[in-house]
This record gives structure tokens, C-alpha cells and sequence, in this order.
């Protein structure tokens, strides 16, 4: 269940607003994404509508300008538009401004006009920052920025420094929203990066066709796609042929030809012919709909630095201003110094303690290094992924359709005492239900239908084949499974995959399978050495001798060949206990799921994200591209880098001003910079993850 939190712009409420609704009864978890203005709640029974009363009357009494939206199928985020009130605000701030210079300017000549000036000037930019602060009080809501810059201002007035508690005001005005516009614009570049979604399809019915919302298309259904059109739905080419632009969805521009039979993909954009196609899945199971669940929902899953920046921000500011009030009494009664001196550095003090520098700029940086990765086909499920993958110094690599393209050709074929046709002709008959590559390459090589009869098929696992032919058990599969059933086998050198045929008793054949690896693979594993990684790893259910042989040929660290799924497992568990870093997998997300789970980092990559891929992993790459897996690599480890940056950063900036300000030597005017200011910086710093490129 999801809330839109329709005109929420105050982190520091927005971690309230989530800190308030976890601890409500039957909530099993809330995580508030205050960078798409999401809160995502899981209930303990299943019941919601008591928790979203009780969510509401939360979001009211804390920001109770907040609109609250239940998110359905017929509600989407991408279509919720905020009401934007910028050109009023800028207005409201240059009179502000204007009359503000016009009372500095008058001062001396005319003290009483100069304070209606200022104080006209004040309530123009601080009409609503005032107005919410009592609101807030009355409702025991105290430690907000809205309180703080209300008394710090106010307070600078009372003791006699009119200008600098106007100036407060307006440059806080200021500074908040130029700080929204940023945060704004960059949700709007990272939306932009998955705005892929079709608004409609184009149904056949009959002669005719009809324009329809793609959400109503179903399995089965024929649809035509125009030239310039988005593909509504994943479907299957029947008639036509052309090219399609898939790089919203892989990141990939070179275009993807497609003709009868072939697959289309949801959200990719038809170049030229027409063409028509079954819908394969509902608009719901598509694979445009999960890429953007995927990435609109990834922020749920936080990493332990927001998490950190979620408990400090609890506890931060009520700290500053208790030290605020301390600094204000205790030294003029123990120094016998003035009051105003010192309750002017406790109004610093109190402009300086808003942490929204750090509780917005850190979900950020994550949601930005997400974006990214959508732009270039990687599907990241949380930010905790992010987190996790900037920490791992070991990758482990599954073979088959990873390292290499897994797209085998039969290259030879020997016959022992039958000719090389009937041999063929049973590895086809066995092969005939399987969708795997060597299979395919089977079939591929005989394309004449088969006229054996075979019986009681089933798959050996980690070994091969089996069936009976007249009457006779036949094994088709690697040389442990002739050797484990007493056959004695006639062996092939070979640094492909080899496939050993026996019938009854005896070895009766043998097919030699080739793959090739990536072209970009060499370069992607040195890139991750390059970047960092200290230990690369293959495990396989392939030969030995393949796999020696492609080992060496990629310079990776260590291998393990003709693993059954259970000793994959084994051995990951083994590499993953004395590992000093995180450990992350990559395979093809079907036949390494168990291994996928268990990793801290789940990598999947082949055709278009399969359903399996996403379910099995933390990270989909879709598409089948290497370099890929080192580019995650580089956006995990600069986006931790700018998160450090700017806790460092923000933290470091406000405890020197802080510093100055005890000291006599800051103003306000440097704690607006110190809240405001640092704020908007890094934000701007975090939005430095958008620019990473392959």
C-alpha cells in the first residue's frame, strides 16, 4: 500500500511523519521516500484502512498543508503533478527584498518608517514560516525548522538587530526554495530517465483497430505497432518485421531488429516497419511496468547510512537547542557579560541546528545513483544495494550466458559404429521440450523432423539427459553421467562443451558445442580490477578443461568446474566465509536463483530482465551487456563517496560556525549559509552521481 504525500517538502517532517507511523499498531514496516513523496505501508493482518486513518491524522498534525493520495491502479505516481506556487513565491521574496534594502536606505533618516519597512518586509517572507511554527506548537510539535528560524529571527528583532532578523528570514526563504527547485528538477531527471511508459495500444479487432489504454489489453490479444509508436505491451512478433530503440529499457542504442517470432519488449520505440504481435503479459507484468515499480520503490529499501541520518536527525536538533539555551544564560550569569551578546549566539545556534542538509541530500544521492543505473539498463531494488555493492571486493561469475554469449553451435559431431545423422537424431528427440542453449543449438544444427520415438524423458541435473529409445536407456550430457551409469566413454580434447551419446551399454557418440565469450567481457573484468576489486571468481557446471582454458583467457583469480546447482552453493558459501568484503554474484538469474539469494549482492543479466531475474536478485542487468557490471561498480562506490561528503561535509561546516559563533566571531548571516546554504550545496553535490558514465 502507497500514500502520496501530495506537497510534502520538509525532510525533517518527512522523518517524522515515518518515525510516527512505524510505531502505529499492526504496522509492519513504513519507509517514507521523501524524494518521490511516497510512504509505503506493510500491515501486520492485512487490514490498512485503520493504519491509514491513523497515517492521515499523522501527516495533518504534522504538516497539515500535506495532501494525502492512496496510490491504486488508477491513480499513478507518474501522473500526479504538483501544484507548483514558484512564480508567487519569487514575487513575494523580491518585494520582500526591495522593501528590506528600502528600510536600510531610509534608516537614517527615518527610523520609525525604516521598522514599518522592515517589519512590512518580514511578514510578506514570513508570514507562512510563522503561521506553521505556532501551528506546530500548538500541536507539541517544537523541533522544526520552522520554529527555529521563527525564534531566531524574532529574537534578533527583539534585541535590537532589526535588518539581520529580517535578512534571516528572507534568506532562508530564499534559500528553501532554491533548495525545493533543486530537489524538484533532479526528481525530474531521474523520472525522465524512465519515462518509457506507453499511454496506449493499438488493438486489432477484426479489419479495424482500435486506440485503447494498454492497461486493458490481454493475453492474446493482436496488436499492431506503427513506426514511432512504443510497444504497449511484451508481446510476439506474427507479422512484419523492423528495427526496435530499446535503449530506454537497456541502455543500449543500437537498434534491436525483430520479425516474426521474435519478442518485443514493452517501452521500446518501433524505428520503422509495421508490425503486428500477441500480447504475451497484461500492461501489469510488462516489463516497461516493472522496471518503474522497480525504480520508483527502490528508496524503501534504505541503506544504513540514510538509516543513521534518519536516528541522528532525532536526536541532533533537540541537542543544538538545549545547548542553544545553556549558551544563552549560563555565560552572562557567570561572566557578568550582556544578554544580548549571548542570546544572539544562542539564536545562531538554533539558525545553524536544522539537519536538513543531511536528511535530504542523502536519500538523494541514492535515488540519484538508482536513476542512473535505470538509464543504462540496470534495475536496482534498493538503495541498500547501492550501499552493499560499494563495499564488495569479491565477484563471483557464473559461465554460460554471463562470461560468454551462450549461444552455442554444434561444430562436430562424431558417430561410433551408427553415422553422425542418428546420432543428431536422438540428442534432437531429447532435447526437443528443453528451451536451453545447447539444446537450441541442437535443433538448430537438424532442422529435419525426427522419426525416433522416445519415452520417459527427464533432465539429470549437473549431468544431462535421459530417455529410452527402443526400449534401451539413453544418456545425452557430460562424460560424468556415461561414467556414473558403468559406460565406458571415448573421450574428446576440447575447450568447448562436449556432449557424450550412449544407447543400452555403449558410447555411441559424441557432439562438440562451442560459445564464445562477450566481446566486452576481457575489458569489463579488468575494469573491475582497475576499480577496486580484488578477486575474481568462475563457477561452473562446464568442463574442466573449458573451463581452465577460458579461465586463463580472462586472467580470473580462481575457478570451480562441473559443480552440480547443490556444490555451486557449497562453494559459494566457502569463498563468502573468507571473504573480508561483501561478495556479489553474477549468473542468469534461473538456474543460480539459490546462489543469487544467498550473495550480499544479486546480480541477473540476460534477455530483457526474465520474470526469474527479477524475483531471484537484488540487480537486474537488462540486456546481456558486460560492462554493465563494472559501471554499478563505479556508481556504488561515488554515490558512498558523495554521501560521505556530505555528512562530513554539512556536519563540518556547523559545528565550525557553531565554533565561530561561541567564539564572536560568526552571525547569523554565516548560520543562514551554515542551514540553508550547506543545503542546497549538497544537494547539488549529490546530484554529481547523475553525471557517471560508462
Amino acid at each position: 500500500m502507497e500514500v502520496y504525500l501530495r506537497g510534502l517538502c520538509c525532510a525533517n517532517c518527512a522523518a517524522k511523519i515515518e518515525r510516527e507511523v512505524q510505531n502505529l499498531d499492526n504496522v509492519k514496516k513504513a519507509s517514507l521516500n521523501f524524494v518521490n513523496k511516497t510512504l509505503r505501508l506493510e500491515s501486520e493482518n492485512g487490514k490498512y484502512e485503520e493504519i491509514l486513518e491513523n497515517s492521515k491524522k499523522i501527516v495533518n498534525r504534522i504538516e497539515p498543508d500535506v495532501g494525502f493520495e492512496v496510490l491504486s491502479d488508477d491513480l499513478d505516481l507518474d501522473e500526479l503533478e504538483e501544484e507548483k506556487s514558484s512564480k508567487i513565491e519569487v514575487i513575494k521574496m523580491a518585494i520582500s527584498a526591495i522593501l528590506l534594502v528600502a528600510s536600510i536606505f531610509i534608516e537614517n533618516k527615518n527610523e520609525t518608517i525604516a521598522f514599518v519597512l522592515g517589519i512590512i518586509s518580514y511578514v510578506i517572507v514570513g508570514y507562512e514560516v510563522l503561521l506553521t511554527a505556532v501551528k506546530n506548537i500548538l500541536k507539541g510539535e517544537v523541533f522544526d525548522e520552522n520554529f527555529l528560524m521563527s525564534v531566531a529571527s524574532i529574537g534578533a528583532i527583539i534585541i535590537g538587530e532589526v535588518t539581520e532578523g529580517i535578512a534571516v528570514m528572507l534568506l532562508y526563504s530564499v534559500g528553501e526554495h532554491l533548495q525545493d527547485l533543486a530537489v524538484d528538477n533532479s526528481t525530474k531527471s531521474i523520472k525522465s530517465l524512465v519515462k518509457m511508459k506507453p499511454t496506449y495500444g493499438n488493438l486489432v479487432i477484426g479489419n479495424s483497430i482500435k486506440k485503447v489504454n494498454p492497461k486493458i489489453l490481454n493475453v492474446g490479444d493482436i496488436i499492431k505497432i506503427l513506426p514511432g509508436e512504443k510497444v504497449p505491451v511484451d508481446s510476439v512478433v506474427i507479422s512484419g518485421n523492423s528495427t526496435l530503440d530499446t535503449s530506454s529499457i537497456t541502455g543500449e542504442s543500437v537498434p534491436v531488429y525483430v520479425e516474426s517470432g521474435k519478442e518485443v519488449i514493452s517501452g521500446s520505440i518501433n524505428n520503422e516497419g509495421v508490425i503486428e504481435a500477441k500480447v504475451e503479459k497484461s500492461f501489469k507484468d510488462s516489463t516497461v511496468s516493472q522496471i518503474l515499480e522497480m525504480v520508483q520503490n527502490a528508496s524503501n529499501r534504505k541503506s544504513k547510512t540514510e538509516n543513521f541520518i534518519t536516528v541522528f536527525a532525532r536526536y541532533y536538533t533537540p541537542l543544538v537547542v538545549f545547548l542553544a539555551v545553556i549558551i544563552a544564560i549560563l555565560p552572562p550569569l557567570a561572566t557578568g557579560q550582556s544578554f544580548d551578546k549571548w542570546i544572539y549566539t544562542a539564536l545562531t545556534f538554533l539558525v545553524i541546528s536544522c539537519p536538513c542538509a543531511m536528511v535530504i541530500s542523502i536519500p538523494l544521492t541514492y535515488f540519484a545513483a538508482i536513476g542512473v543505473g535505470s538509464k543504462h539498463g540496470i534495475l536496482i531494488k534498493g538503495s541498500n544495494y547501492v550501499e552493499t555493492m560499494s563495499q564488495v571486493d569479491t565477484i563471483i561469475f557464473d559461465k554460460t550466458g554471463t562470461l560468454t554469449r551462450g549461444e552455442f553451435k554444434v561444430i562436430n559431431v562424431i558417430g561410433i559404429d551408427n553415422d553422425k545423422d542418428y546420432v543428431v537424431e536422438i540428442a534432437k528427440k531429447l532435447e526437443e521440450n528443453s528451451n536451453h542453449p545447447i539444446a537450441t543449438s541442437i535443433k538448430e544444427y537438424h532442422k529435419k523432423e525426427v522419426q525416433i520415438d522416445a519415452k520417459n524423458i527427464s533432465e539429470v541435473p549437473g549431468r544431462g539427459i535421459k530417455g529410452e529409445i527402443e526400449g534401451e536407456l539413453v544418456l545425452l550430457g557430460n562424460k560424468k553421467l556415461l561414467e556414473e551409469n558403468n559406460i565406458e566413454v571415448i573421450g574428446l580434447e576440447s575447450h568447448g562443451t562436449v556432449l557424450y551419446l550412449s544407447k543400452g551399454k555403449k558410447h555411441i557418440g559424441t557432439i562438440e558445442i562451442s560459445d564464445t565469450v562477450k566481446d566486452d567481457t576481457v575489458k569489463s573484468l579488468n575494469k573491475l580490477k582497475n576499480l577496486g576489486i580484488n578477486k575474481l571468481v568462475m563457477l561452473t557446471g562446464d568442463r574442466k578443461e573449458s573451463s581452465e582454458h577460458l579461465a586463463k583467457e580472462l586472467k580470473i583469480d580462481e575457478y570451480k568446474s562441473e559443480l552440480l546447482p547443490q556444490d555451486k552453493v557449497l562453494e559459494f558459501e566457502k569463498i563468502k566465509n573468507n571473504s573480508q568484503g561483501k561478495v556479489a554474484f553474477v549468473g542468469d538469474g534461473t538456474n543460480d536463483a539459490p546462489v543469487l539469494r544467498l550473495s550480499d549482492v544479486g546480480i541477473s543479466m540476460g534477455e530483457y530482465g526474465s520474470d526469474a531475474a527479477i524475483e531471484s536478485s537484488d540487480v537486474t542487468i537488462m540486456g546481456e551487456e558486460m560492462y554493465k557490471i563494472p559501471l554499478f561498480y563505479k556508481i556504488a562506490k561515488v554515490t558512498k563517496k558523495i554521501a560521505i561528503q556530505n555528512i562530513v561535509f554539512a556536519l563540518g561546516v556547523k559545528i565550525a560556525i557553531m565554533l565561530l559563533g561561541v567564539l564572536g566571531y560568526a552571525n547569523m548571516w554565516l548560520a543562514v549559509f551554515a542551514d540553508v546554504g550547506v543545503a542546497l550545496l549538497a544537494v547539488l553535490n549529490a546530484m554529481r552521481v547523475m553525471l557517471i558514465k560508462e
